[in-house]
């Protein structure tokens, strides 16, 4: 039987947690900067541990207003203390709780300006090298990030399971109708093909490669845990599983 791994932004105030928790590999928690408090990490590192699922922090740009979707201006130092207060204080909570985090994974605008942009792509890498080189970083396929952090960091090419890509492996803007697949079976049908063929389809309908090994379904979608119960029916019947340190 093949393991599939499944990732989730979780700890953003959904109402869904609890339900996909279960289901998944990883969680990517958010740690302040776009959503998030002690509390909510501390709980969510709690569901994490019960269920056996690996720990990553997730930060973004100190932008809660936005939920960090809108890239800031701010400075260099600036977005790498803002990163430091918001790994480090998820990291302390993990430890706590006696478990340790397994990667980083940036969210929203900061993952884009990432996969884009030199400068952003090393305060991250910077912050890595000097924090714990061990933890592993989530990355887009294609991406200038990956490309800097190849044989220094631990990398994970990750692909999205319901948001539709470009040809140069960006994500289609949010701004447009079409960024985000939503219906369950073409949820399937995309995530299928990445896993299994190796291939994206472009929302334009052009295939590229894809070598993630590493998928994310987004929590807030308004019917995310219908969405992730078909995929667990669906890799049944091709002899798929999801990878979970409990099993």
């Amino acid at each position: 039987m093949k393991e599939i791994h499944i990732n989730c932004d979780l700890g953003e105030g959904g109402d869904f947690d609890a339900d996909l928790m279960p289901h998944i590999s990883a969680c990517n928690i958010a740690c302040g900067g776009h959503a998030g408090n002690l509390e909510t990490m501390q709980q969510t590192i709690k569901l994490a541990v019960e269920h056996g699922v690996e720990i990553g922090a997730h930060p973004s740009y100190p932008d809660k207003e936005n939920f960090g979707r809108k890239t800031m201006k701010i400075s260099a130092e600036e977005l790498q203390r803002s990163i430091v207060a918001q790994i480090l204080s998820l990291k302390q909570l993990a430890e706590a709780e006696g478990v340790k985090l397994t990667h980083v994974k940036p969210h929203g605008a900061l993952y884009n300006e990432a996969a884009k942009d030199e400068k952003t792509a090393q305060i991250i890498i910077d912050f890595l090298l000097e924090f714990d080189q061990n933890l592993a970083l989530f990355c887009p396929l294609n991406s200038v990030i990956s490309k800097l952090a190849k044989g220094k960091i631990p990398i994970i090419f990750e692909a999205f399971a319901d948001r539709n890509y470009n040809p140069d492996y960006s994500l289609v803007s949010r701004s447009k109708s079409n960024a985000l697949i939503s219906e369950k079976e073409a949820v399937f049908e995309h995530l299928f093909s990445m896993f299994s063929e190796g291939k994206i389809t472009c929302e334009n309908g052009a295939k590229i490669s894809c070598t993630a090994t590493t998928f994310c379904l987004h929590s807030d979608t308004p019917n995310s845990v219908e969405i992730m119960s078909f995929l667990q029916q669906k890799f049944a019947e091709h002899n798929i599983k999801i990878k979970n340190a409990n099993e």
